[in-house]
């Protein structure tokens, strides 16, 4: 059992401290720029995308509002379309404009200070800039799909609800803001680490013990056709559990298995799985909390089949020869 002390003791805990470090200070500058506005900069661009669309300049408070607060976001697009400012076509390309502002406050909340430290520099940035590419386009396909087929019919901007307003000013103190941003680290930290220390360990062990390729040769056929490498089937399968333990579980296989492409290719592959399951651990109740069974299918369907076609298209380029 030596070997095993050495292992943890000498390759895993050594990374797992270092990870640990850079997620605190990463999620600890994310967090400071979300209590002092960041993201609400980000989110003024989403104000010149409403008028080709042809939707109400009041639509890009909601896209806003997503930024900070998905369910924020969707319950004002609620309000639009139940007070009559937005029928269910405009309900839908408002939805899907949102995209890439709802993906913005991913970016400041685990994308960058979370995956990029786990996954380092160069894969990280491969990876979320992928996945932005993806979000920005949909949200375009959006815009392009308003410009095309909503007209005054779609949209009556004299119905916008009084009570709809943008998010409030930041009125809290430095010292609150400071503590808030601590908290939220804090938190961040207690609930990754431990997935990241057991997933971690047991893929060193997995990796240093086991000829990969005699492991997953049952799966040589699939992979084979998206011409990934066998291993990427336990990641994919890690994936469809938990996304921190899918990136951290790629981590030791990224110098000798995966190039870089090769990798991203199997984290978005893994995340059509994730995304499967999360649709229904999370989406259908939430999605038809928020419009009920019948629209909620639809606003599901959309939000899927743009996401499946773009990742597919992002393979696509990621896998084809260079």
């Amino acid at each position: 059992m030596q070997w095993l002390v050495d292992l943890l003791l000498g390759t895993v805990v050594p990374r797992v401290a270092k990870i640990t470090l850079f997620i605190a200070l990463g999620v600890g500058l994310a967090n400071l720029a979300i209590e002092f506005g960041a993201v609400r900069y980000i989110a003024g661009l989403a104000a010149p995308l409403t008028g080709p669309a042809n939707l109400p300049r009041e639509v890009g408070t909601a896209i806003l509002t997503t930024t900070a607060s998905t369910t924020a976001g969707y319950g004002m697009l609620a309000e639009f379309r139940e007070s009559g400012t937005l029928d269910d076509r405009a309900t839908l390309v408002a939805i899907t404009i949102n995209t890439f502002f709802g993906f913005v406050q991913h970016i400041f909340t685990f994308y960058a200070p979370v995956l990029i430290p786990i996954l380092g520099l160069e894969v990280g940035l491969l990876y979320v800039g992928t996945r932005a590419a993806i979000a920005l386009a949909i949200t375009v396909v959006g815009v392009i799909g308003g410009a095309f087929l909503l007209s005054e019919e779609n949209v009556d901007a004299v119905a916008v609800p009084d009570d709809v307003e943008p998010p409030d000013p930041e009125e809290s103190t430095l010292p609150e803001k400071l503590r808030s941003a601590a908290d939220s680290t804090r938190s961040k930290v207690v609930d990754v680490l431990p997935r990241l220390l057991v997933v971690y360990a047991l893929v060193s062990v997995l990796t240093a013990r086991t000829d990969l390729r005699e492991l997953t040769a049952v799966a040589e056929p699939l992979t084979t056709v998206l011409g990934l490498p066998g291993a990427a089937i336990p990641v994919i399968a890690t994936f469809a559990f938990d996304t921190t333990s899918g990136a951290v579980a790629i981590v030791p296989l990224l110098e000798n298995t995966f190039t870089p492409r090769e990798a991203v290719a199997t984290m978005l592959v893994g995340g059509i799985v994730s995304f499967t399951v999360s649709t229904f651990k999370r989406s259908i109740p939430f999605q038809y909390g928020i419009w009920g069974s019948e629209f909620g299918s639809k606003v599901i369907a959309v939000n899927t089949g743009l996401k499946v076609v773009f990742i597919a298209l992002a393979l696509t380029v990621l896998l084809s020869p260079l």
